[in-house]
């Protein structure tokens, strides 16, 4: 169990205390860890939110921003397996739940031309499972692993999604080395859930939604006893980009200024021919990698 305190010449004095707690059998085979405690930040929008130093919106803070502050707790289990034959099993579930105070996230869809900062009115959760498999037997090395999570804020009695955030997630990394001719072969991979993506107005031709994609990439490496080894691969197997089933990512990247965006009296933006979904240039749709299947191939030495 631990305190700490801080003092802050702006926030005052700030106490997080918190409690950590593990148990490992006897055989060393089983563990148990339980930890739960509060934390604190001051957050740096400049720094943390790169959108706010894109250039497309005015950047508004609404109140005097107070620290985030959270709670949080955690269960983690570990299960290890070994067999006779050479194979050995790592099971590693997790679930947490954090609880957020004073969060502060960015409103994009108040007015498309501002970002606008405050501290929430509310509060907001994230919470979650997750599941961690590695695996080893001979020249075979697996990793594999997912999360469940639901990551969302409530304000005025009504809970609300956060952008940009995926429901679930999965990794995987197997590789296996072929020993008699000193050849790896590493094939890694995501998978992402469907996210929510901020749209400028009820006009936007683009997806209100992610689909759920995965990137994924093989390599093959060859080592010689000289210290030389070749490899290449490809990334992006599924060649995979934002743009698939949408009309464009950034929008209006002809007019980056909005020199020919057009106003109504009350402040919105009007359609016109040249602008028919009465959009700003905006780049914040952008969720994905924007470079599709490609190849490489490099050469590395190291010296003894």
């Amino acid at each position: 169990m631990g305190m700490r305190y801080d003092y802050n010449s702006v926030h005052g004095s700030i106490f997080t205390p918190r409690f950590n707690y593990k148990w490992t059998s006897s055989n060393k085979l089983n563990i148990i860890r339980l930890s739960g405690g509060s934390g604190y930040r001051v957050a740096n929008i400049f720094t943390e939110d790169h959108a706010a130093l894109s250039g497309a919106r005015d950047l508004v803070i609404i109140n005097e921003i107070n620290p985030e502050t959270s709670w949080n707790g955690n269960l983690n289990v570990v299960k290890k397996l070994n067999y006779d034959n050479g194979l050995f099993i790592n099971l590693d579930a997790t679930v947490f739940y954090t609880y957020f105070d004073n969060k502060i996230i960015p409103d994009y869809e108040t007015d498309p031309n501002l970002i606008i900062y405050d501290n929430l009115d509310g509060y907001a959760e994230s919470k979650g499972v997750s599941l961690n498999v590695d695996m080893r037997y001979k020249g075979l090395i697996a990793r594999v692993g997912g999360t469940v999570m639901d990551v969302s804020s409530v304000q005025d009695g009504e809970r609300i999604r956060q952008e940009f955030q995926e429901r679930y997630t999965m990794t995987w990394n197997i590789g296996y080395t072929f020993a008699k001719v000193n050849i790896k072969i590493d094939y890694t991979g995501n998978l992402y859930g469907p996210m929510k993506l901020p749209l400028l107005n009820e006009n936007d031709p683009r997806k209100p939604m992610s689909p759920a994609y995965s990137i994924q990439n093989i390599q093959l490496t060859k080592e010689f006893k000289n210290g030389l080894a070749i490899f290449g691969g490809v990334k992006n197997l599924l060649n995979w980009t934002p743009n698939k089933g949408n009309p464009f990512i950034i929008a209006r990247t002809q007019d980056p200024f909005d020199q020919n965006v057009q106003y109504d009296p009350n402040g919105d933006v009007q359609q016109t021919a040249e602008n028919p979904y009465g959009l700003v240039f905006d780049p914040a749709y952008v969720y994905g990698p924007n470079q599709g299947i490609r190849a490489f191939l490099g050469v590395r030495y190291v010296l003894k």
